[in-house]
């Protein structure tokens, strides 16, 4: 790679950086809050959304990883299959969480207390999420990375648990439907668990990637 195409690809590789600190921050403090608002609530699905954050944390961190070493060109695609690799293990920890959270809820039948911090928390994050992914595939696409384009969509799936757990949370809250979200989350872990194979298989949709 000469030297103007890596001096045109640094804003890329910068704005990612910040991209994955924002996710960083952003969900360590939405995980210990979720996880705070469910334990007081009794809230199961809110305090498996707050492990799913620390799932997301740690591909933000992986994410860090390879991007800080975009700028050493020769060690760029050992990291970009590492990175990749990290981001599908966290996929299947995510398909493994919602399983379990998902089951644990409907066999133990406990219908949560209203929590307005955690429908608060989860709206919160059906607006962020969605901004995040799009900006992430931006640059994912600037910079042909595979393992970001992945993390893009692990974003992109952050924000359909937020749904699921606001919906979740508010039908149980308005209609006593504790069953909603435990029922609806089972239904997106195939989705998952296909985005968590295909990356460690080093397959994502990424048109410019190599």
């Amino acid at each position: 790679m000469d030297q103007s195409a890596t001096l045109g690809r640094a804003p890329h590789v910068r704005r990612g950086v910040r991209l994955e600190w924002f996710t960083i921050l952003y969900n360590s403090l939405e995980g210990l809050i979720a996880l705070a608002a469910g334990l007081v609530s009794g809230s199961i699905a809110l305090v498996g959304f707050g492990f799913d954050s620390a799932i997301e944390v740690t591909s933000g961190a992986a994410l860090l990883w390879r991007l800080h070493a975009d700028a050493r060109e020769g060690a760029r695609d050992g990291h970009e299959a590492a990175a990749l690799r990290i981001v599908g293990v966290c996929f299947l920890l995510l398909a493994l969480y919602v399983t379990y959270d998902a089951l644990h809820a409907l066999v133990s039948r406990e219908v949560p207390q209203r929590s307005l911090f955690g429908i608060l928390l989860a709206g919160a994050s059906v607006i962020v999420m969605p901004l995040l992914a799009r900006a992430k595939r931006r640059v994912a696409g600037h910079i042909a990375s595979a393992a970001l384009t992945a993390d893009a969509r692990q974003t992109q799936l952050c924000t359909y648990l937020s749904g699921i757990l606001l919906c979740g949370l508010g039908l149980n809250a308005s209609l006593g439907w504790w069953w909603a979200d435990p029922i609806a989350a089972l239904a997106m872990v195939p989705i998952i668990a296909k985005e968590g194979a295909e990356a460690l298989r080093g397959r994502t949709c990424c048109a410019k990637c190599p």
